[in-house]
């Protein structure tokens, strides 16, 4: 071997240990590689199952303050205008105090249950209406939209009530109040009364003239009503900044929006109890009518109620609760603000017929001086004899007791002749009896009775502002109804999309503070909301029961809440209150095939309301209302069936985020037997067929890979293995 041999032996035994060194070197890099890219996604995974479980570490969603925050903002939700003067009116209707006992039973039946489901899904998945229901059953996904639908729908014509308080509001810090008399008309000869409110009250004429200007008819738009215009304006800035920042900046001004109503009827209350003839009215209320609790009216009536009180189908309910915490008793919340609720309705019932027991009295007062001068008229000329007047009657400071008791000696001894006589029974009944309900009970009714109270200015800004509270409370839920499930789907900055939302709103808003307005908003009121959300009750109750299966929700909430749910909830899910829900469908269809589609109009030259059908255009606007409020359940389920558009378009709610990174959805949860008591969704579960040590983060890789399928991993791709299934993270 020459001398150099060795030296060449030992630079190529260098080389191949340098190699060897190398080789190892580089293995152990990609394998130290490997495993941090293995740590990578286990320490992730664990983070999502400590998020879903409820941990400590907790995602990005945003939280409420305090379990009273909450509470209130689910109050303030609940309980709105309908508390005020829908179910007073109903109560008076159908049958006084008898009324309480079929609203009660629905509201166990129906009520409790159905929000107690709303508020445990909401809590469980942590989404809006579309996440939700996207997640239980993706076909029926087209239910959270649908519930959007309606909540604009109903938003639109919501807030115009919130801006007619407003203008009413403004006018009250003046005394006399403007709608105490009625104008006086001015012209070169003399003075007069205005002719439209001499015929009507100062409160009727103030309302269809001065606040609404109203048109004739639905075809006679008449313009803008600037007034009113100013006031809607006003009511969506108000929304709107108070919804910017979620429930950031709207459960804070829950404490004012949800509490202030409350000492404003207890202050009414204790004022009305103080008035003449406030016993009378109560008095009237309760006296029970059982004769009518047996019709099917009253507990088709009463069900509605209880229906629409509590906020659901709307999505608002969902979508509170979707910010607690998943340890929250929530069937604690569904009973505690379905009692505040009810009886938040019955204080509102106490208030409203105090003062119109108070109204009437008055009223009565004028009828009886009235009718007492026609028989002294009567008497001077001789038509009645002064014989059949008792002597202890003293016709110039009369009582209703002693006029009645006159009238009925009168009425039985002219007999034949009493009706030409042109007298009055003057009975307080009889006007307790006239059922107001709506805008005519809060903006003519109440507000004449305010003009005879002391310090009436002051009554008149407290009634308002707290309507004006009533109303924001609830629009803050409404709105969050689509808000939310929109954030959740889309991903959308929520402070643009409240922005847009608010300013596309107030546009449309316009078409109700036009002159016909009014008309408008009765024939929203009537058909974009009533079918449509019965339908998506409904659905919801299918969707648990049914697809993802009453006996695995039963184990969820045991988990969530920490015990066993009584087996009344099972049974009412199961068979009652979706049978007692389709019934109350079908007998709202009926009620709106036989009651004639229309509106009543104010005509001005007689000072009163005159029934009118819907045009034919009008007709096609209440129809299309109700199609496009339920529209999105079966386009999304056909959608979902066929395939119809790709699941890598990330449409349709197919993704959703946590921690700032985009994580894959469920998209066929169908015969899936993984349930959300293990707190974990499909995605988190692992393939049946490969570890997950057959994903590798790719050096130099973007931030967000595509995965095989092309649709949005969470920045992974499959190794080596391009051929095998992807299993969803």
């Amino acid at each position: 071997m020459p001398k150099n041999s060795k030296v060449v032996k030992r630079e190529l035994d260098d080389e191949v240990i340098e190699s060897v060194k190398d080789l190892l070197s580089n293995e152990d890099s990609s394998d130290d590689a490997f495993k941090k890219s293995e740590l990578m996604v286990d320490d992730q995974e664990e983070k999502d199952a400590d998020v879903e479980e409820g941990s400590d570490v907790e995602d990005e969603r945003p939280a409420w303050n305090s379990k009273l925050q909450y509470i209130l903002a689910q109050v303030g939700f609940s309980v709105g205008l309908g508390n005020v003067w829908r179910f007073p009116y109903l109560c008076q209707k159908n049958g006084g105090g008898a009324y309480l006992v079929p609203y009660l039973i629905l509201l166990l039946i129906i009520g409790i249950p159905l929000f107690f489901l709303e508020l445990a899904v909401g809590q469980r998945i942590r989404r809006g209406s579309i996440g939700v229901w996207n997640y239980i059953s993706p076909k029926l996904g087209g239910i959270g939209f649908a519930s959007c639908v309606v909540c604009f729908f109903v938003a639109l014509y919501y807030n115009v009530i919130i801006g007619w308080s407003l203008f009413y509001f403004s006018q009250s810090f003046q005394h006399p109040l403007p709608w105490d008399q009625c104008p006086l008309v001015k012209n070169t000869s003399h003075t007069f009364v205005e002719p439209e409110c001499e015929k009507s009250s100062a409160t009727t004429y103030y309302w269809y003239r001065e606040a609404l200007n109203i048109s004739s008819s639905l075809s006679e738009s008449g313009g803008l009503n600037w007034k009113m215009t100013i006031c809607l304006l006003a009511a969506w800035v108000m929304v709107c900044l108070a919804m910017i920042k979620g429930i950031q900046s709207s459960g804070k001004i829950m404490y004012f929006s949800s509490l202030f109503p409350y000492v404003v009827l207890l202050c009414f209350l204790i004022r009305g109890l103080l008035l003449n003839g406030s016993v009378d009215g109560i008095r009237h209320m309760f006296t029970p009518k059982l004769e009518i609790m047996l019709e099917p009216k009253v507990w088709r009536e009463a069900a509605t109620q209880v229906f629409f009180a509590l906020g659901l189908g709307f999505g608002g309910v969902i979508a509170f609760s979707s910010y607690n915490k998943r340890d929250n008793n929530c069937h604690f919340d569904a009973v505690l603000v379905s009692f505040i609720n009810f009886f938040t309705s019955v204080l509102a019932t106490l208030v409203v017929f105090a003062v119109l027991g108070f109204k009437a009295n008055i009223i009565n007062e004028k009828c009886v001086i009235q009718n007492s001068e026609k028989i002294l008229k009567l008497l001077k000329i001789g038509n009645l004899s002064q014989d059949m007047i008792p002597h202890h009657i003293n016709f110039s400071s009369i009582t209703a007791e002693d006029y009645n008791l006159v009238y009925d000696i009168i009425q039985k001894v002219k007999e034949e002749e009493f009706d030409s006589l042109g007298l009055k029974s003057c009975q307080i009944e009889d006007e307790l009896n006239k059922a107001v309900q709506g805008t005519g009970l809060a903006f003519i009714a109440f507000t004449e009775a305010m003009t005879h109270f002391p310090a009436s200015p002051f009554w008149s800004v407290m009634f308002f502002l707290m309507l004006v509270n009533l109303g924001l409370g609830s629009m803050f839920g409404t709105i969050e109804g689509i808000i939310t499930p929109i954030v959740d789907t889309f991903k959308v900055r929520k402070e643009i999309l409240t922005v847009i939302c608010c300013l596309v709103a107030f546009f449309i808003g316009l078409i109700f503070v036009q002159r016909s307005g009014n008309y408008f908003v009765t024939m929203f009121d009537d058909y974009s909301a009533t079918l449509p959300l019965l339908i998506v009750v409904i659905l919801e109750n299918i969707a648990v029961t049914r697809i993802y299966g009453i006996d695995k929700f039963m184990e969820d909430l045991k988990d969530m809440l920490g015990f066993s749910p009584s087996q009344y909830y099972y049974y009412m899910w199961k068979y009652v209150s979706p049978l007692v829900l389709l019934c109350l469908l079908v007998a709202s269809i009926v009620q709106m095939g036989l009651s004639p589609p229309g509106y009543n109009a104010w005509i001005e030259d007689t000072a009163m309301e005159k029934f009118h059908s819907y045009p034919t255009w009008g007709m096609i606007v209440c129809i299309s209302l109700m199609v496009l409020a339920i529209l999105p359940v079966p386009i999304v389920f056909m959608v979902r069936r066929c395939n119809l558009i790709d699941d890598s378009s990330g449409s349709l709610a197919s993704v959703s985020y946590k921690r700032g990174r985009i994580i894959k959805e469920p998209v066929n949860l169908e015969g899936d037997n993984t349930s959300l008591i293990h707190g974990k969704s499909p995605s988190e579960v692992p393939s049946p067929n490969f570890g997950k040590n057959i994903y590798r983060k790719q050096t130099g890789s973007p931030t967000l890979d595509t995965a095989p399928n092309g649709r949005y991993g969470i920045g992974y791709l499959m190794a080596d293995m391009p051929d095998m299934p992807e299993s969803d993270l």
